[in-house]
């Protein structure tokens, strides 16, 4: 093989060092690059901390008893260096949203549509009239490009609780046919009846969370909730020792663990409380003796103005041979329409309410066993509900929310105003106008019942509760369940999402969250430098001298044959 000649290893020398020279070039910006984009992290505020940029959306739908209200929060995954759960950055609808949905009856933000869907067991037209303009608001608020990774979850409460299994998933059935005709990210587990724990639950986590009390990293007390919708009524608080109870949750939040007690309690909402005392007042007023063809029942908590023609087969809070019994009766006496008719007496309607709330069915319901309830033990069932002085902490703060709330601003009272006051203020209220009481509300069945419901929210808390001589706090008017439901429920799908942004940017990530990992990298790099330069194959270094030439190379001479 013949060798290069002198021109061709020139060549390759030359060819060799720049190569050489690009890649030491290359390599020095790569480094300079990097250490401005490490220094830049390193000691920017607030870069540090966030893995994620961007927001994400949770929607959650409320299927109530009265109506079905939808929610859309919106969440910044590590948006705050340190925090151990989503930020909330805006929740939907809010003071400047604008929509046919507002309902009257709704006295905080909602977007609302009447009645609850558990009047729609077999009516798929109706499930799709109610809950398919809520749907399409919330695609109005969640960007078209979020929604196909935005979840939505369609939760029911007491409403649809009280209806049999089949006819609950009837409705369910109905309702997941509607939303997959929708871009939201949902999955069938995500569209499911409640139960009452899971739904006090939320609403403890949702109040504390928006009193900022998961902030502070110390054990600080958490805030007692007491929830009243128009069928159910929650209570729940965070307790010290971890005692046997079926009404025990284990609740992490964050990096903090919490043990609460979570009831909820069938039947003592206001509208199932308000039906309970007609059935209390139709056992004490009729008699055998009853003569016609109708039957009428005074309330003593509506006005006089008041006569409605209605039916009692909803109405809870008797057992079943006590129901029957009394519509045995009824029938037999051949009276087939049952009136209420108002019947105006504040002391009266005091009586009623209170025995309302404490559960007494006695057929004398006008000299019921009070305060008898707070010198036991913690109870539900029978003729009290829970005696909260024997499992809560003496300096808790409870927070009254839902229909607590309602009914107590409409009183003009400040937040922190005590039962005296509320009792104070409801008799005047209802001893002077229980024929104007329209005026209190535009939602006329609402106006109706107020004298009802301000002594049964007391009594609730006062007789049945026994926390008269606690803090209470009304309030705020827009905290609901759903927010803690989208906080859990919605958690662990933000987190996956985050996870997912994070691989197909790692490098980038990597750099943002972790200047040490940056400048470990540097030093590689310049390690790498240092290599090239003692280790790289160098030509012979005479050739590069000056006024050295090149060995030649001769041909070996032929020997002579």
């Amino acid at each position: 093989m013949e060798p290069k000649s002198p021109s061709k290893l020139k060549l390759s020398i030359k060819g060799f060092t720049q190569y050489k020279q690009l890649l030491k070039t290359s390599i020095i910006i790569l480094v300079v690059v990097l250490l401005l984009v490490g220094v830049y992290f390193a000691f920017s505020p607030g870069k540090g901390g966030s893995v994620v940029k961007g927001s994400y959306f949770v929607v959650v739908v409320d299927c109530g008893s009265t109506g079905t209200r939808v929610n859309v929060y919106e969440w910044m995954v590590g948006g705050v260096s340190r925090m151990h759960f989503p930020l909330l950055l805006h929740s939907y609808p809010d003071n400047i949203s604008k929509s046919s949905l507002r309902k009257n009856s709704c006295q905080y933000h909602c977007m609302q549509t009447e009645p609850g869907l558990d009047k729609f067991v077999g009516n798929s037209s109706g499930v799709r009239a109610s809950l398919e303009p809520l749907l399409i608001w919330a695609e109005q608020v969640v960007p078209h490009e979020r929604q196909g990774d935005t979840p939505i979850f369609v939760l029911g409460t007491a409403g649809l609780r009280r209806l049999a299994f089949e006819n609950a998933r009837r409705v369910l059935e109905d309702v997941e046919a509607l939303v997959k005709e929708h871009m939201f990210l949902y999955r069938k587990s995500w569209i499911r009846v409640l139960s009452g724990k899971e739904e006090a639950h939320y609403g403890w986590v949702a109040l504390n969370y928006k009193m900022g009390s998961f902030k502070n990293y110390s054990r600080s007390p958490t805030l007692g909730l007491i929830d009243l919708g128009g069928s159910s009524l929650q209570v729940v608080m965070e307790i010290d020792d971890a005692r046997e109870d079926i009404n025990l949750v284990t609740s992490k939040i964050g990096s903090m663990e919490h043990k609460i007690l979570a009831y909820s309690l069938p039947a003592f909402g206001f509208n199932e409380a308000f039906d309970r005392s007609v059935v209390m007042l139709s056992q004490a007023q009729w008699s055998g003796e009853n003569t016609g063809n109708t039957l009428e029942v005074r309330h003593p908590c509506l006005g006089s103005d008041f006569v409605q023609n209605i039916t009692c087969s909803g109405c809870l809070g008797l057992n079943t041979t006590d129901q029957k019994k009394m519509w045995s009766q009824i029938w037999k006496a051949e009276v087939p329409t049952l009136y209420l008719v108002g019947d105006p007496n504040w002391e009266r309607c005091k009586e009623l309410a209170r025995t309302a709330a404490i559960i007494s069915s006695s057929l004398d319901w006008s000299r019921p066993a009070i305060h008898t309830n707070c010198k036991g033990s913690s109870s539900y069932g029978g003729s009290d509900i829970i005696n909260l002085t024997a499992v809560t902490h003496p300096s808790m703060r409870f927070h009254a929310l839902s229909g607590f709330f309602v009914v107590h601003n409409t009183l003009n009272l400040s937040p922190r105003a005590n039962l005296t006051k509320i009792w104070e203020e409801g008799q005047h209220l209802c001893s002077r106008s229980w024929v104007n009481l329209s005026s209190i509300s535009r939602n006329q069945n609402y106006a109706r019942q107020y004298c009802f419901q301000v002594p049964y929210m007391a009594s609730l808390i006062e007789d049945a509760l026994c926390l008269g001589d606690k803090e209470i706090v009304f309030g705020p008017g827009d905290v609901s369940w759903t927010l803690g439901a989208a906080l859990i429920e919605g958690e662990q799908l933000l987190l996956r999402a985050t996870k997912a942004q994070t691989s197909s940017s790692t490098l980038k990530n990597i750099a943002m969250s972790s200047p040490v990992v940056l400048f470990v990298l540097l030093l590689c790099l310049l390690f790498i430098i240092y290599h090239f330069q003692i280790k790289l194959p160098m030509p012979s270094m005479k050739a590069a001298a000056a006024g050295v030439s090149l060995p030649s190379y001769t041909h070996p001479k032929r020997r002579p044959n």
